[in-house]
């Protein structure tokens, strides 16, 4: 559940009539057969669609407003072809509310010296076209990418991908909504924040419930329901029983199940996309909702402990950019210190998500410690390897900063027997000592959303289309 709808991006091509329609027809061709390419090429997440030639004001405005207006289109995408003046655009530029990609690349990758004449000149000229627009777009100030190079390669073509996603994940940003049940955590900080003015940057939408709204929902769950799911269980994890018995262990699991269907039913029948819990305020739950919560990570909903609403709608967000692979709500726990094998040990109470795993989780039932309620059952794992990034968000009152820090995350190599959670390694860049110490510098909370499957730079292009500071920690 990444996407409610199916997206689309629009390719406009800019051009002119100065040359005839001889000339714009050809551009059409060439335009179209790129499109085609593209969409064949198996790079792309989503389908290109191209659009009528962008010769005019009027018709580059009209284009821009219907992509207002059309919830599947994510995106624009343009390419200078020839020269497109640029006063052209600057009407429709300004009423466009999604995301601009700027391809700057031509059709031909070289040029053909054997045969280049002036009309060649006229009908292939790229790169004035893209000077003119690119002046227009910073002269307005236009917070759009800017993708360089031949359009069959295909490292040109992940960027475009690269850029899809986080054109999706823009839009998806408001379509959030948090669903919050109980309050933050007892005199934590980082977990606070201004809701309102989240709502206006970034589109999130925070409610909170009471804890005895969900528990009304739990209640409701059939057996027949809670017995259905456990066999799902069954097919997907290993059952690791521990000094429990085996029927107080499947009572604990069933526990966990029965809250997963009343959490799932209970956000969809508010279209909520992401939740916080809070162990302070469990009155009529007899468990920490653990594996429940570990499973609907999964399914793509964005998740923070203590009533992080703010890192549990980052998560979602990420989710979403990110295909919800290897994607996933952390929290920084202990570390090693070990000359040159220095690294965070990241993990939680429980929900650790398991789009993060290496390898088959077991389920687990154990002590909790805190909440003063029964074992819960939980999925553990150990993380998988990988390069990756690791974000924070923090309200400091006057505004939002984003913290991004590069990761390498690696696979434990020593056992933990009595640890009963799902455990992730990662050495932090540019070095263990320099990259925790700018992260505490810059504020950067112990809450956080990993992805093993994004990059700096499209957390950067998400965060200049909010307008959030960010820093880079790398």
């Amino acid at each position: 559940m990444t996407t409610a709808v199916k997206k689309e991006f629009w390719f406009v091509v800019g051009s002119q009539h100065l040359y005839g329609e001889e000339a714009l027809a050809e551009v059409k061709a060439h335009a179209q057969e790129m499109t085609d390419a593209l969409n064949q090429s198996g790079i792309l997440p989503y389908p290109l669609v191209l659009q009528d030639l962008a010769v005019s004001a009027d018709k580059i405005t009209t284009i821009m407003k219907e992509v207002n207006y059309r919830d599947e289109v994510a995106g624009v995408i343009t390419w200078m072809h020839t020269f497109s003046p640029a006063k052209m655009w600057i009407r429709g530029t300004k009423l466009l509310q999604k995301p601009l990609l700027h391809l700057a690349t031509q059709y031909n990758e070289s040029i053909p010296w054997a045969t280049i004449d002036m009309d060649f000149m006229n009908l292939n000229q790229a790169a004035h076209g893209d000077r003119e627009y690119g002046f227009i777009n910073a002269r307005l100030r236009k917070q759009n990418k800017i993708v360089v190079g031949y359009w069959e390669r295909p490292e040109v073509q992940q960027q475009i991908a690269d850029w899809m996603d986080v054109a999706v994940a823009y839009n998806e940003s408001f379509s959030i909504k948090v669903a919050r049940f109980g309050d933050n955590m007892r005199n934590v900080g980082v977990t606070e924040g201004d809701k309102v003015e989240a709502q206006i940057q970034f589109g999130w939408t925070v409610d909170y419930f009471g804890i005895g709204d969900l528990v009304q929902v739990v209640n409701a769950v059939k057996d027949e329901e809670v017995d259905a799911l456990f066999a799902e269980y069954a097919e997907l994890y290993e059952f690791d029983y521990g000094t429990n018995s085996k029927e107080s262990w499947e009572a604990s699991v069933k526990v966990q199940a029965r809250y997963e269907i009343a959490i799932k039913r209970f956000l969809d029948a508010g279209g909520y996309n992401a939740f916080t819990t809070n162990f302070e305020d469990l009155h009529g739950m007899k468990q920490l909702p653990g594996l429940a919560v570990q499973r609907l990570m999964a399914q793509g909903y964005g998740f923070a402990g203590e009533g992080d609403w703010k890192t549990a709608a980052l998560d979602r967000l990420l989710k979403v950019m990110s295909h919800n692979e290897s994607t996933g709500f952390m929290e920084d726990y202990t570390y090693e210190l070990a000359a040159g094998q220095e690294a965070i040990l990241q993990s939680h109470m429980l929900e650790v998500d398991p789009s993060l795993a290496s390898s088959k989780p077991k389920i687990v039932v154990s002590p909790l410690g805190i909440g003063d309620r029964e074992d819960p059952a939980r999925l553990v794992f150990d993380g998988k390897a990988g390069d990756g990034v690791v974000v924070s968000m923090a309200d400091f009152g006057t505004h939002y900063k984003l913290l991004i820090n590069e990761v390498t995350a690696f696979e434990p190599t020593v056992p933990a027997p009595k640890l009963p959670v799902a455990r992730v390694l990662w050495e932090v860049k540019p070095n263990f000592q320099d990259g925790v110490k700018a992260w505490i510098e810059n504020g950067g909370g112990h809450h956080t959303v990993v992805s093993l499957n994004l990059t700096t730079d499209q957390i950067v292009t998400y965060a200049k289309l909010v307008n959030l500071e960010y820093v880079i920690i790398k």
